[in-house]
C-alpha cells in the first residue's frame, strides 16, 4: 500500500447448500489464505454463508439464525488479520428480509451494505424471499451496537484515505444505474461485489465486459466475486468466475467450474490520478453517503501484477498490426490536411537512412496516396556529412527510389566547414558546437529547398527524443509539420517493421529491414573504420528504459520512486538496479531542463494517450525545477 497498491483478493469458496456451520469453516480458510497472501481486501460471493440457491429455505428461522451466528464469528474471525472482508449473508431487519453484503474489519461488523436491485426474471425469482434495500442508508441495532445499513457505504481506510471502498450485490451492476455511480461520485475508488451468476453460453463474455467496462467508467478497481461449485445444480450451474478489474482492463480472472482465490494489485494513486485530470469524471457536490473507518497497516505489496516493457507497444501480434495501421493513418491524415489547407506543391524530407526520417518518409508517401499526388513531389534530401555511413546513405538512397520519391543530395561538409571558419570553431574540437553545426546546415538546406520548391518541411523527430531534448535546437527540432512528433521511439521500430511486413516490393522490404537493424544514431562524429561511432543509446540511455519512464509519469502522474519501482520489476532480466536508477535520474534531469524545446514545438497528430504538444497535454513552465522529483529517488534505498 505504500505506493497505493493494494492488493484484493475474489474468493470462491467450496459450500454446501444451507450447512451454515460448512460454509463458515470453509469462509474463514479463505480469509486464513488471503491474509497470508497478504491481501488487504477480500470478497466473498452473493449470500455464501448459506449459499445462494436456498430458495424458501430462506423463509426458515433456524437459517437465518444460523447465519447470523455465523456472520459475527466471520467478524471475530477477522480480529488479529489486518484485511477488510466482504461475505454475502441472508439478514433478517424489522420483519424483512434482506440480501445484503457484510463489511467485516478487525473483529467488528462494520457495515451492511443491502442489495438495491433484485432479479425476478427468467431463472431468478429473489422477490419470493427478499426485499430490495432502502433508498439510502441508516443505522441500525445489530448484536448491541448501530451498524449503517442501506446501499452505497463508503469504506474509507483511515491510513490511506484514497483507499474507499463500496459494495454492490450481483445484479446491481447489471441495472441501468448501478449503486457503485453515486458512491465512486462520492469518492469510492474500490467497489467489490458480492455475486452469483449462473453460467449460460457465452454469459462470461458479457459477464467480464460489463466488470470491466464498469471499472472504465467509474476510473475504479473492481472486485467481482461470483459463486461456484457448491450451490444446488436443481436448474443452473455456477462457475465460480471472479474477476478483478481496474480502469477498463481485467487484471486477474479465474478459470471457470473450479473454485478458487484470484489476486491481484489495485493502484489507488493510479486511479485518482486519473479521476483529477478527467474533467468529465464530476465528483458529487456534498456528503450525502455515510462513511465508515476501517484500519490497514501501511506495507509494501508485493506485485504479482506484471507492466509491459513496452507500454506504448500491444504485446499481441495481431493487435500491434491493428494498431500501427491505425496510427499510420493518423499519422497521414494529419499531413495530409496540412498539405492540402496549405495548398503545397511538394514536401521535403531530411532522409537519413535512420528509423525517425524512415518512418516520416513512409507517413508521406502514405498522405500523397491518399491525395491522389505523384509521389515524386515528395523530396527526399541526403545530406552527407563528416559522420555519414555508406550504411545509412546507401539505403536512404535505395528507400526513396522505392517509395517513387524524388532523391536529392546535398553534401554539407564543405558548407559546415566554412561556418566552422566563420564562427571561429577549430574542427578537430568534436564538441556539441561541431554537432549541431551539421544538425542546423541540414534544416537550412531542406527549408530553402521547401520553399523553392513550392512545399513543406516534414519533421522526422520522435516523441523520446523530445521527451529528452535529444535534438539540436532549431535544428532538427524545427519543421513545418511533424508527423512523428507523439511517436516513442520503442513505437516507432515496429511502425517501420510493419511497413516492411506489409509491403509486396521485395527490394523496400529488404531495405526497411537494414534500417531496422541500424544502430540509433545522429551520425555527426566521423565513423571509425566505416562504421557507426555514435550510438545515441550509449549517450543518452536505452530508449526502452526512458519510454517506460515517459509513460507511467505522464500517463499516470507516478512519483519517480514508484517508477522505479516498477522499471526494476518489469526490467530485472535486462538492466540492475544501479543501472536503471543512473537512467532514470538523467531522464528526470533532461525532461525538466530541456521544456524550452517542447514550448514552441511545430505541430504534429496526436496518436496515443501520451503527447508533449504544449497546445495540448502538456502545459509545462520551460523554467519548472527538478529538485522535488529528484528528492524523492533519494530514498529508495530505504523502499527496497
Amino acid at each position: 500500500m505504500r505506493q497505493g497498491f493494494v492488493k484484493v483478493a475474489a474468493a470462491t469458496p467450496d459450500i454446501r447448500v444451507a450447512d451454515v456451520r460448512y460454509n463458515t469453516e470453509k469462509i474463514c480458510e479463505a480469509i486464513e489464505a488471503a491474509a497470508d497472501e497478504r491481501a488487504k481486501i477480500v470478497v466473498f460471493p452473493e449470500l455464501c454463508i448459506t449459499g445462494y440457491t436456498c430458495e424458501d429455505l430462506f423463509t426458515q428461522e433456524v437459517l437465518l439464525r444460523e447465519a447470523r451466528a455465523a456472520l459475527l464469528e466471520i467478524a471475530k474471525f477477522t480480529a488479529d488479520k489486518d484485511i477488510l472482508v466482504f461475505v454475502g449473508v441472508p439478514l433478517s431487519v424489522d420483519g424483512e428480509l434482506y440480501n445484503v453484503a457484510a463489511a467485516l474489519n478487525r473483529g467488528e461488523v462494520l457495515g451492511l451494505t443491502t442489495k438495491t436491485f433484485l432479479p425476478n426474471y427468467g431463472e431468478f425469482y429473489e422477490m419470493r424471499h427478499f426485499t430490495p434495500g432502502p433508498d439510502s442508508a441508516r443505522r441500525i441495532m445489530f448484536e448491541g451496537n448501530l451498524v449503517p445499513f442501506g446501499p452505497q457505504l463508503l469504506f474509507q481506510a483511515t491510513t490511506m484515505e484514497e483507499l474507499i471502498v463500496t459494495a454492490e450485490v450481483c445484479e446491481d451492476v447489471w441495472s441501468p444505474i448501478p449503486p457503485s455511480i453515486e458512491a465512486a461520485m462520492e469518492g469510492a475508488t474500490v467497489i467489490v461485489n458480492c455475486s452469483a451468476s449462473d453460467e449460460t453460453v457465452g454469459k462470461d463474455k458479457y459477464r467480464r465486459e460489463l466488470i470491466a467496462g464498469q471499472s472504465a467508467r467509474l476510473i475504479a478497481g473492481y472486485v467481482y466475486a461470483n459463486a461456484g461449485e457448491g450451490e444446488s445444480t436443481t436448474d443452473l450451474v455456477f462457475g465460480g468466475h471472479n474477476l478483478i478489474a481496474e480502469n477498463g482492463g481485467v487484471l486477474k480472472e479465474s478459470k471457470r467450474f473450479r473454485n478458487d482465490i484470484i489476486y491481484s494489485e489495485i493502484d489507488i494513486f493510479r486511479l485518482v490520478a486519473e479521476r483529477r485530470k478527467n474533467t468529465t469524471f464530476k465528483m458529487a457536490a456534498g456528503r450525502s453517503l455515510i462513511r465508515v473507518p476501517f484500519y490497514l497497516e501501511i506495507e509494501k505489496t508485493e506485485l504479482t501484477r506484471h507492466f509491459p516493457k513496452m507500454p506504448f507497444v500491444p504485446a499481441n501480434e495481431k493487435e500491434r498490426a491493428r494498431r500501427c495501421e491505425e496510427i499510420l493513418n493518423i499519422q497521414a491524415m494529419g499531413l495530409k490536411k496540412r498539405l492540402s489547407h496549405t495548398r503545397a506543391r511538394s514536401a521535403v524530407v531530411g532522409i537519413s537512412g535512420g528509423l525517425d526520417s524512415t518512418l516520416a518518409l513512409l507517413v508521406t508517401a502514405r498522405a500523397f496516396d491518399m491525395l491522389g499526388k505523384d509521389k515524386k513531389d515528395i523530396v527526399a534530401v541526403t545530406m552527407p556529412c563528416f559522420g555519414t555511413t555508406d550504411r545509412t546513405y546507401q539505403n536512404a538512397c535505395k528507400m526513396t527510389v522505392q517509395l517513387g520519391a524524388t532523391l536529392r543530395e546535398v553534401p554539407i561538409a564543405e558548407a559546415v566547414s566554412v561556418h566552422f571558419r566563420d564562427i571561429g570553431h577549430d574542427p578537430e574540437d568534436h564538441s556539441v558546437t561541431y554537432e549541431n553545426s551539421q544538425a542546423r546546415e541540414r534544416t537550412q538546406v531542406i527549408m530553402d529547398i521547401a520553399n523553392e520548391m513550392g512545399g513543406m518541411v516534414i519533421g522526422t523527430g520522435d516523441m523520446s527524443e523530445l521527451a529528452l531534448g535529444w535534438a539540436t535546437y532549431n535544428g532538427d527540432h524545427m519543421s513545418m509539420y511533424g508527423v512523428n512528433a507523439s511517436v516513442p521511439k520503442t513505437l516507432v521500430r515496429h511502425l517501420v517493421k510493419y511497413a516492411a511486413d506489409v509491403t509486396t516490393d521485395e527490394s523496400l522490404k529488404k531495405v526497411l529491414y537494414d534500417v531496422l537493424d541500424t544502430p540509433v544514431s545522429p551520425e555527426l562524429l566521423p565513423p571509425k573504420d566505416g562504421d557507426i561511432a555514435q550510438r545515441t543509446e550509449d549517450l543518452v540511455g536505452p530508449y526502452e528504459l526512458h519510454d517506460f519512464f515517459l509513460y507511467y509519469m505522464l500517463r499516470f502522474g507516478y512519483a519517480p520512486s514508484k517508477i522505479y519501482r516498477l522499471a526494476v520489476r518489469t526490467f530485472e532480466d535486462s538492466y540492475d538496479t544501479v543501472t536503471i536508477l543512473k537512467w532514470l535520474e538523467t531522464f528526470c534531469r533532461r525532461f525538466f531542463s530541456q521544456q524550452f524545446k517542447r514550448s514552441c514545438l511545430p505541430d504534429g497528430p496526436k496518436v496515443g494517450t501520451v503527447a508533449l504538444s504544449p497546445r495540448g497535454d502538456l502545459r509545462m513552465p520551460s523554467d519548472a525545477c527538478v529538485a522535488v522529483w529528484l528528492k524523492d529517488l533519494e530514498h529508495i534505498s530505504l523502499m527496497d
